[in-house]
C-alpha cells in the first residue's frame, strides 16, 4: 500500500506581545498571545525537504512584532485582520489562506502607569484571509459565572447507573468560551464585542434554567439579538458542579448553604446558534 500526504498547515504559535502606548498622559497597555497558520503550496517541503516557499515562523512573528510598533493594536479583530492579509497578499504564489489567531489578556489600571490582571478572562480574535475574501471570528474565553438559584434539573433519564438526585433548586456556574462569526464587519469592533459580553452575562442571570443547554439557546440567541452583524454564535460550557455537603453527621442542617466546588469530572455542554438567512461561512471556522 503507498502512501500520500494530507492536508497541512504551518505557523508559529503562542507569540507572546506586550504593547505600551505611552502617547497619552497615562500609558495604556495591551497583552496579547498571536498565533498564525498558514495553508497552501507547502507540500514540498514535507516531501522532498524543499524549503524555498517556506516562510520561517520566525519571520511570522517578528511581522507581528513589526506590525504592533508600526501601526498600534486598536481593535484585536483589526490587528488580526491587517496581519492575514499581509501574509496573503506577500505571497501571493504560495499562501493559499493565512489565519491569526488573537487572545487579549486584560490589566485593568491600578494607579497612573500602574496595573492587576483579573483572573482568566480573555477576548479572541480570528481572521482566515484569501486574496479574494476575509472572516472574522470573535469571541471570549475564560468568563466565570455562577448564580445561586433559577436553575433546576430534573425529569431527566434514568437507567440502572443513575443515582443523581432531581432538584428544583441548584447552584449554575460554567467558564463560558464564546466565538461568534461575523457575517458583516461592525462599525465598531469594541462595542460589538462589548455587547455580544453583556448579553452572554445578562441571559445566563435572568433565565430561569431547566438545563445548561436552555441556558446555552439563550446565550446564543441573545448575541444574535445584541449584535447585528453577528452570524452564529457557537458555545462551549462546563458544567461547573457545586455538591451540597453533608452536615447531617454534625447535627447540622445545610439548606443548600455550604457547598464542595467540583473542578473534575465535569458536565460539556456544546452547541450552535445560527441566524435565519446567515451568509454561509466560507474558511471561518476550517
Amino acid at each position: 500500500m503507498g502512501h500520500r500526504l494530507g492536508p497541512n498547515t504551518y505557523g508559529k504559535a503562542e507569540i507572546r506581545l506586550l504593547h505600551v502606548d505611552r502617547d497619552g498622559p497615562r500609558h495604556e497597555v495591551r497583552d496579547l498571545t498571536v498565533g498564525v497558520t498558514l495553508a497552501g503550496a507547502f507540500d514540498d517541503t514535507y516531501l522532498t525537504g524543499d524549503n524555498s516557499a517556506v516562510l520561517p515562523t520566525d519571520s511570522q512573528k517578528n511581522t507581528v512584532y513589526a506590525f504592533a510598533r508600526r501601526h498600534g493594536i486598536g481593535a484585536v479583530e483589526d490587528f488580526a485582520r491587517r496581519l492575514a492579509r499581509r501574509f496573503v497578499t506577500a505571497q501571493p504564489e504560495t499562501v493559499a489562506h493565512a489565519r491569526v489567531t488573537v487572545v487579549e489578556h486584560p490589566w485593568a489600571r491600578t494607579g497612573g502607569h500602574s496595573f492587576a490582571a483579573p483572573a482568566g478572562e480573555g477576548r479572541t480574535a480570528e481572521v482566515t484571509a484569501t486574496l479574494q475574501a476575509d472572516w472574522t471570528v470573535a469571541g471570549l474565553t475564560g468568563l466565570l459565572l455562577l448564580k445561586t438559584t433559577g436553575s433546576e434539573f430534573r425529569g431527566f433519564l434514568r437507567d440502572a447507573y443513575t443515582t443523581l438526585p432531581e432538584t428544583d433548586d441548584r447552584i449554575l456556574a460554567t467558564e463560558v468560551e464564546a466565538r461568534w462569526r461575523y457575517g458583516a464587519a461592525p462599525g465598531d469592533w469594541d462595542a460589538a464585542h462589548g455587547a455580544a459580553r453583556e448579553a452572554l452575562i445578562g441571559t445566563f442571570g435572568s433565565t430561569h434554567s431547566r438545563s445548561l443547554q436552555q441556558s446555552l439557546y439563550a446565550m446564543g440567541g441573545a448575541v444574535l439579538d445584541a449584535v447585528d452583524e453577528v452570524a452564529e454564535v457557537r458555545l462551549r460550557l462546563p458544567n461547573r458542579h457545586h455538591l451540597l455537603v453533608d452536615l447531617g453527621p454534625f447535627g447540622l442542617d445545610n439548606e443548600n448553604v455550604v457547598f464542595h466546588p467540583d473542578d473534575r469530572p465535569y458536565g460539556l455542554i456544546t452547541g450552535t446558534v445560527s441566524r435565519e438567512g446567515a451568509p454561509p461561512p466560507g474558511l471561518a471556522w476550517v
